[in-house]
């Protein structure tokens, strides 16, 4: 799941005098004024265009100071740290495309009606970029991880999956014209060395496929996140409806896998119906609605630190309920490419400049 460049907010200050007595419009009036700004074609005061701008309806005046969106963003990183268990076990029950497909699809028609209940439009925009991006995110990237995980373990597959950012470092010079500071090269290279550690080429292992199957869905990550950077430069860009719609798109050639690949018959039990439940309600619309709040209210770099924490929920769940277990060579890599992640987050946030996530991360 996925997630943009936003501009940066601007911090004001107001005089000691004006704070004691001041008047804050409610939330709902600011969004309106907002609303009746854009139509009208008036641009409000210096500050509201500075602010940033998400999804229709949502105004961002200041960085929260609240606990909420800390809280948002504990609960976000459990349900798609816990997510890599769900879907390893629920894929005893059904064919990981037939899952996939299931999910994927459910997840964009939930958004669909989240959509059209908060008066926005359903019309898609941007229809290639939407697409291509749904290509590389919905289809290659989830098809690829939960073909990982028929194999793979859950914990070591969401961490190989996370080494999306470095991905992004390489691409973005050849694709965007951006240059790598001397500097960011630290953690690249502290990243691929753990990496070759977790893949172990000079012995032949079993999940040897699987392992390579996740870095893949991390490269195709990757990409997703800069045909984000492409339709970011559109104003008329909405993060909910295009993640909507490449969920929608995306899903094409996952049903059509789903019906060409053969796979034993669905076993509709309580605990899968609960897992097709979860990612469709929780992981992709709840948990992507969660996002968008904590973008909006947090800095990149806060946000940032608090995904870090998916792979590292996702890793202990594995050990402690499914007995996953991780040899040295295994244990030290994951542990390398987790403080490359933590370096090179620390960074971004240090320099101001957002984060790469796509979409919708898992």
């Amino acid at each position: 799941m996925s997630l943009p460049n936003r501009p940066a907010c601007h911090f004001f200050t107001v005089p000691k005098a004006q704070t004691e007595k001041r008047w804050e419009k409610p939330a709902l009036f600011r969004i309106l004024s907002r609303q009746i700004s854009i139509r009208s074609g008036r641009s409000g005061t210096g500050h509201e265009r500075n602010i940033s701008q998400g999804s229709a309806g949502i105004v961002i005046k200041r960085f929260s100071t609240n606990g909420r969106p800390l809280t948002a963003l504990a609960l976000l990183a459990l349900i798609w740290g816990y997510n890599w268990v769900v879907m390893k076990k629920s894929l005893q029950f059904m064919g990981p495309f037939d899952f996939n497909a299931t999910r994927m699809l459910l997840g964009g028609l939930i958004l669909l009606a989240v959509m059209a209940g908060r008066g926005m439009s359903l019309r898609p925009k941007q229809v290639p970029l939407t697409i291509l991006l749904g290509l590389l995110q919905t289809a290659a990237g989830t098809g690829l991880i939960i073909w990982a995980l028929t194999s793979g373990g859950a914990g070591k597959t969401s961490v190989l999956v996370y080494t999306m950012p470095f991905w992004i470092l390489i691409f973005a010079r050849p694709i965007l014209g951006e240059t790598i500071r001397g500097i960011d090269w630290i953690p690249v290279t502290l990243a691929f060395t753990g990496l070759l550690l977790i893949l172990e080429p000079w012995s032949l292992k079993a999940t040897f496929m699987s392992e390579i199957l996740a870095v893949l869905a991390g490269v195709f990550w990757a990409l997703s996140a800069i045909v984000i950077k492409w339709m970011q430069r559109r104003p008329d860009f909405d993060l909910v409806s295009a993640t909507a719609w490449q969920f929608l798109y995306g899903s094409v050639p996952l049903v059509i896998a789903a019906a060409l690949v053969p796979s034993p018959p669905v076993q509709w039990t309580p605990y899968l119906v609960t897992a097709i439940a979860y990612n469709a309600v929780l992981v992709c619309a709840l948990a992507f609605l969660l996002w968008t709040y904590i973008m909006n209210k947090l800095p990149a770099g806060v946000a940032g630190m608090g995904t870090m924490a998916v792979p590292v929920i996702g890793m202990t769940a594995s050990v402690l309920e499914i007995g996953e277990r991780m040899d040295a060579w295994e244990t030290a890599g994951i542990l390398m490419i987790l403080t490359a992640l933590s370096i090179l987050t620390w960074m971004k946030g240090r320099d101001n400049r957002r984060l790469p996530i796509a979409v919708v991360p898992e």
